[in-house]
């Protein structure tokens, strides 16, 4: 069986893969992301997606390599992670009380065939208050997240509603995933 390898340290997609019983191995991308001007957050995803799996496949041309990755647009703005505490209350206030979308990317290379597709969920938030805002800077959780929120911890909180697939938000649309790993090999360890 090829060797499937996860080029991502995000706990979340490990936890996702791991959910779908699946079997693989980590390699983070070292990879500088490079964004060409221009593009739609579909693209910019794919595009992401795709210069950490190939930098990891370049390492293990026999292995499937998955890159992922995953950014928040409100209206024409892609909200990335933020830097601060003011960026993340910033990005917070706009999101409040709004519906923004979700983008996740996913690409897989092997030798036989390099594929990319990407998921869009639309997420409304419940207008918050400044103590919303602040409590949940104050937890820590925004640092490290596009669009400066967790929907899987404690910005559960936060949402409203969601349309789409949950798990595209929280880092990997899971059962497309699953799916195009199957028609390549890998299969859930059952």
């Amino acid at each position: 069986m090829k060797s499937f390898i996860l080029a991502s340290g995000s706990p979340r997609r490990k936890e996702l893969l791991q959910q779908a019983h699946l079997s693989f191995s980590i390699e983070t991308s070292t990879v500088e992301e490079i964004v060409e001007e221009g593009l739609k957050p579909e693209e910019v995803v794919q595009q992401l997606a795709l210069q950490k799996a190939k930098d990891v496949w370049s390492k293990h041309p026999q292995a499937l390599v998955l890159g992922s990755d995953t950014v928040v647009a409100y209206q024409s703005d892609i909200l990335g992670k933020p830097a601060d505490e003011k960026e993340a209350k910033a990005m917070l206030e706009t999101l409040s009380g709004n519906i923004h979308s979700v983008y996740t990317g996913v690409a897989l290379c092997s030798q036989e065939e390099t594929i990319t597709f990407y998921e869009k969920t639309d997420v409304e938030f419940y207008p918050l208050s400044e103590e919303d805002i602040e409590m949940y800077i104050r937890s820590g959780e925004p640092f490290d997240k596009a669009g400066s929120y967790g929907i899987q911890g404690f910005g559960a909180f936060l949402v409203k509603r969601i349309i789409g697939d949950y798990f595209a938000v929280v880092g990997l649309p899971l059962a497309k995933t699953v799916r195009e790993l199957r028609k390549r090999g890998i299969h859930p360890n059952m």
